[in-house]
């Protein structure tokens, strides 16, 4: 039998098997509990995100509403505007195109976000619903699922069970059978011991008396011997039954446990992944995935059309301009802004005479008012252009005010985990109350000095106007043309008679010496465009023969004025650059190295006139000279090259107009570059060159050796009279205003300088010296001396 600590031992590992079942057990409740938990969580996520875009979409449809009512209520009052007719003209200007696309972009607004709110009530709510249905029906499917997959589970665990209490019980009995198969060997031992003892023991004495009781004493032994070998084969034969069943129930149990760990943990490791992949999650994922994305493409379209709406407000934001919004405005309402009716003479009864009386005895008494008048001009334009520059520092500083780049609010939408508060981001910003209250005194102050600046500007202006209206008259009147010697006044008058042997025609002199004094740092100087209005009015000055730019005032738009020029060439009949020469010249630019591309234009162009050849030579000298400026006026070789290209050299019919277009322009720019390599010096063509003074030269011989600078192709009559005695001889002037040159030819002085004169320049400009420097001398900054002039 079984001892008793052997069986206790057994006990003890039965009970430790079916406590490790029991924790099994437990785990495989815990897991369909837990299973359950995920599914309701599930259930209740997609209940709360229908319960969210329900909300967002009452929201979104709230917020379109009353960006419709704003919208609306801004367009009736547009519509309520009783004369249409302005209030469709005023469409075309910049801040009323700016206040349409931004209702425009509330209207779009509005739209976008009933279209989200349809989105979510129809689209991604339904989504969720079914996301949902699908998500329990399939839990459902898995829970019976993984319930098979546990009981299977059991199943293997109660049949190890089974398997290892019969290999328990067939190794006990192998035990005891063991056990009693070694006690009877043991009795089989001390029986043939016995045996053995008492043979010694007995010694032979009468051999009839004892050899019976010996026979006798033998058979007992050998029959008690007999019976213990036969219950030994019996237990014998049970051992080995016992022991071999106990064998079997071993490799059984061994077997059977491989296969229930391999079981455990198949499905611990994959079955468990598996039922929660390929069941529980069928689909959720990739369900809520979709639904999402929905919810991602909708709003990213909103977003898409929010931008492209502030793209078109940031255009137009771009695009406020108020010069070409005045200019729209004067051209819609031209009938309000044009000119009126020159007012005609009325005469008395019975006066027949409408023009000025210049006769004696009022000669004397006109030519002195016209004198007079002279002085006073000469006066009130110095100061009136001291009172211009101080309006436009005033002007630059207010545009400077209301032109500060404070709109960036970007700092505001910078969150952090800090939870600090927006108000509070805003107060540091450039809006709080007092830097606004700051900023607001300074422009009013300013703005205030720069309206009593204006004033007094266009009060000073327009008495010049009357008087230079008056002195014009009298000089007309009494047959001046020119200056009189006694006043050596600089020449006033806006109107000058082109001479028709003049060399450079008097609307690209002038425009270029306008632009050489004003414009060289222009930016996009020929490239932007001018007013039309003023482009045709100055083109309308030349074509009278007048000279609208004469003088040194600086209120033209240089943008107009470059107009006027291309203007010019564009208008040639004949374009500067002849068609019979354009394949030579195209040829030149075929060539890589520049010396000898220059040398070949020269060879091309020397056919020409000389008179094409001189407005040739100045025209790019001029040019060349602008393009120095690039870095201010950003107009290099190549970019001037390409708004003069098509007005000096068309071309011709049959040709590839883009192709050939850009080899204009690239043998354009290698004139400017190379013009002094290409055209003639003044010593090979004689007439007048560009000076980068703003005049023009005619290389004639002048008594101190330089050049002489005059505007005009002839020289004053009253700087002839005074010349042609002793032209050496150098007049002295006092200077009555500090002046500081603006090119190296200009000559700087303090006021009450002491200058010397040459001669005249120009109407505007003396040749002189000061400081031991010689250069040009502004008429209008001096006063020439009584005693040397009378």
């Amino acid at each position: 039998m079984t001892s008793p600590a052997k069986f206790k031992k057994d006990k003890e590992i039965i009970a430790e098997y079916d406590t490790q079942v029991k924790e099994i057990r437990a785990q495989l409740t815990e897991q369909m509990k837990c299973l359950d938990q995920q599914c309701e969580l599930r259930v209740q996520l997609l209940q709360d995100l229908q319960d969210f875009f329900r909300k967002k979409a009452e929201i979104e449809m709230d917020y379109s509403r009353n960006l419709e009512k704003l919208a609306e209520r801004f367009l009736a009052k547009t519509r309520s505007t009783k004369d249409q007719q302005f209030k469709k003209d005023q469409n075309v200007l910049s801040p009323v195109n700016c206040w349409n696309l931004l209702l425009n972009q509330v209207k779009r607004e509005s739209r976008d976000h009933t279209t989200l709110s349809d989105i979510y009530l129809n689209n991604i709510i339904p989504r969720f619903v079914q996301v949902s249905e699908d998500s329990g029906r399939l839990f459902k499917k898995s829970k019976e699922v993984g319930q098979q997959l546990q009981d299977d589970l059991m199943k293997v665990l109660n049949e190890l069970y089974s398997v290892m209490k019969t290999y328990h019980m067939y190794n006990a009995d192998s035990i005891s059978a063991q056990s009693k198969l070694k006690e009877a060997e043991k009795q089989e031992e001390k029986q043939i011991g016995k045996s053995v003892k008492q043979e010694d023991r007995q010694t032979p004495r009468s051999p009839d008396s004892s050899s019976n009781v010996r026979i006798e004493e033998k058979h007992v032994r050998r029959s008690s011997v007999k019976k213990i070998e036969k219950m030994k084969e019996k237990r014998q034969a049970k051992y080995t039954e016992n022991k071999l069943k106990a064998i079997k129930a071993r490799n059984e149990y061994l077997l059977a446990l491989e296969a229930t760990n391999a079981s455990v943990f198949k499905y611990y490791i994959h079955d468990l992944s598996d039922l929660i992949d390929q069941c529980c999650d069928l689909g959720y994922h990739a369900s809520l995935n979709r639904a999402l994305r929905t919810f991602l493409s909708a709003e990213l379209n909103l977003e898409q059309s929010k931008h492209e709406g502030l793209d078109a407000i940031e255009n137009a934001v771009e695009n406020l301009d108020a010069t070409s919004d005045k200019q729209r405005l004067m051209e819609m309402y031209n009938n309000v802004f044009c000119p009126p009716m020159k007012f005609e003479f009325q005469p008395h009864m019975g006066d027949m005479a409408s023009q000025l009386c210049a006769q004696q005895p009022v000669q004397s008494e006109l030519v002195q008012r016209c004198q007079q008048l002279q002085s006073r001009l000469s006066t009130l334009k110095i100061e009136n252009e001291e009172v211009k520059k101080t309006m436009e520092a005033t002007l630059q500083t207010i545009q400077d005010i209301v032109t500060v780049e404070d709109f960036d609010v970007s700092d505001c939408f910078q969150y952090s985990n800090s939870m600090e508060s927006v108000k509070s981001t805003v107060s540091e910003t450039f809006m709080s109350k007092p830097s606004i209250a700051k900023r607001r005194a300074n422009q009013q102050e300013t703005e205030q000095f720069y309206f009593t600046k204006m004033k007094e500007y266009l009060e000073g202006r327009n008495l010049i106007t009357k008087l230079q209206a008056k002195h014009d008259l009298l000089q007309k009147t009494l047959g001046e043309s020119q200056r009189t010697d006694c006043s050596l006044a600089r020449r006033s008058s806006t109107v000058r008679k082109q001479d028709s042997s003049q060399a450079i025609p008097l609307v690209v002199e002038s425009c270029i010496r306008f632009i050489s004094r004003h414009g060289l740092q222009h930016e996009g100087i020929f490239r932007v465009s001018g007013s039309q209005v003023e482009v045709n009015d100055i083109k309308n000055a030349f074509e009278r023969g007048e000279d609208p730019l004469a003088g040194d005032q600086n209120d033209h738009d240089m943008d107009s004025i470059a107009g006027v020029l291309k203007l010019y060439f564009r208008g040639l009949e004949h374009p500067l650059f002849p068609k019979d020469v354009f394949h030579d010249l195209m040829a030149c630019v075929t060539m890589d190295n520049l010396q000898e591309r220059a040398l070949h234009i020269r060879k091309v162009i020397l056919v020409l006139p000389k008179t094409t050849l001189i407005i040739m030579r100045y025209l790019f000298a001029f040019l060349n000279h602008l393009s120095q400026f690039s870095e201010e006026n950003m107009m290099d070789p190549y970019n001037l090259a390409i708004c003069f290209g098509p007005s000096l050299m068309s071309v011709p019919e049959g040709h590839d107009q883009v192709s050939c277009q850009a080899h204009v322009n690239e043998l354009i720019k290698t004139i400017i570059i190379q013009h002094e390599n290409i055209f003639p010096n003044s010593r090979e063509l004689e007439g007048p060159v560009y000076s980068r003074g703003g005049s023009t030269e005619d290389y004639c011989d002048s008594p101190h050796g330089e050049t002489t600078s005059a505007e005009d192709s002839t020289q004053d009559v009253a700087t002839e009279h005074h010349t042609s005695d002793d032209e050496c001889e150098p007049i002295e002037a006092i200077a009555k205003f500090d002046y500081v040159g603006r090119t190296a030819r200009e000559l700087s002085f303090k006021k009450g300088a002491s200058l010397l004169l040459y001669q005249r320049a120009s109407d505007d400009w003396w040749e002189g010296r000061h400081n031991g420097i010689d250069g040009l001398i502004p008429h209008q900054y001096i006063v020439v001396q009584d005693t040397l002039i009378s």
